[in-house]
């Protein structure tokens, strides 16, 4: 929970915690095998019913764009398709 809570790399996990590679390995196999699933479940149901969780939805309507260079697709400028529908739009 604290590399999720402080965002930090595997490797910076206190000492405390033991090896970093420990609980790595550890946070995989409770992924792979549902004990982490389990646990937000028990601790939801648990929550659920002391009345600690408040079921109201926030919906957000924010629009994130990127500038056409930082996406992964290529760019295709031209060609008869493009051509058309600037006609048509023209027209």
């Amino acid at each position: 929970m604290f590399r999720f809570r402080t965002g930090c790399a595997w490797r910076d996990v206190p000492e405390r915690f033991g090896p970093w590679q420990t609980v790595w390995k550890r946070h995989a196999r409770f992924s792979r095998d549902g004990t982490w699933d389990k646990i937000h479940a028990a601790l939801l149901a648990q929550a659920d019913a002391a009345g600690d969780i408040d079921w109201a939805v926030s919906i957000d309507s924010t629009v994130n764009r990127a500038h056409q260079h930082a996406t992964t697709l290529p760019r295709v400028t031209g060609g008869p398709s493009e051509s058309h529908e600037s006609a048509r739009r023209a027209g």
